[in-house]
């Protein structure tokens, strides 16, 4: 039986991926800011899948803390997902740095602070496997959300370049790639319904990626095509689109 932890555990998204590894027969760690809101869910896993089911407090912001943060958590994961980011306001970003700083903070620099410590365990123990979900965002900078794109790109190349590193180690890296997801972050957004997805599809795809051991997959599935067309759009075409 696995032992998964999930940081950022209070999100839709997290929530679904905790009760999907947990209906495969794994162990789960719900992490999250706070952690007494997630007591219910941990509960409802427990008697749902006969599993353990735990909370932990963590703060991806407290950088200072994530090493006493790792070190509690008994036993050490076999698996351990990364789920937290944040939209955050384009537009108030883009003239207070404050807000600028906190969508690069949640979403890059807290992530590399937890994930750091994470690998050079993984890497002691040659095994392991870290999933980071980071976004379609970050395949293209767009002028409606590219402070929030430019954090999942960084993130996604960190990832690629943990994968690299660990490889040799046989550690498992998986970058996971949503598109449009309908959660409460995206809530009163405009989202189209062929290309958006639900929290349990993008759960299933991470189990799915998990279990295949696949280094990146997008979710929904389409969305690899979608963004390879964005991604080929010349420059001096794109720079006059509205996207």
């Amino acid at each position: 039986m696995k032992d998964v932890l999930i940081l950022g555990a209070a999100s839709d998204i997290a929530k679904a991926v905790a009760y999907k590894f947990a209906g495969e027969g794994c162990n789960v760690v719900l992490a999250a800011r706070n952690a007494a809101r997630l007591t219910e869910t941990a509960t409802d896993i427990k008697i749902r899948h006969q599993v353990e089911a735990t909370t932990a407090e963590f703060d991806a912001l407290d950088f200072a803390g994530h090493a006493a943060f790792y070190e509690a958590i008994k036993p050490k994961p076999d698996v351990v997902v990364l789920v937290f980011g944040y939209l955050g306001d384009q537009k108030k970003a883009q003239i207070d740095f404050a807000e600028a700083e906190q969508i690069i903070d949640t979403n890059y620099t807290g992530a590399v602070s937890i994930l750091n410590i994470v690998a050079n365990e993984f890497e002691r123990r040659r095994a392991g496997t870290i999933i980071g979900i980071s976004s379609v965002a970050g395949d293209r900078g767009r002028g409606s959300n590219y402070i929030y794109g430019s954090a999942k790109a960084a993130l996604t190349a960190y990832l690629s370049g943990l994968r690299n590193r660990l490889a040799k180690s046989n550690v498992q890296v998986i970058t996971v790639k949503p598109g449009f997801v309908r959660t409460k972050m995206t809530q009163g957004l405009p989202l189209p319904g062929p290309v958006t997805a639900k929290p349990a599809q993008v759960a299933d795809d991470v189990f799915k990626a998990y279990r295949k051991r696949t280094d990146q997959v997008y979710s929904l599935w389409m969305w690899r095509y979608l963004m390879l067309i964005i991604r080929n759009i010349p420059e001096p075409i794109f720079k006059k689109m509205s996207l």
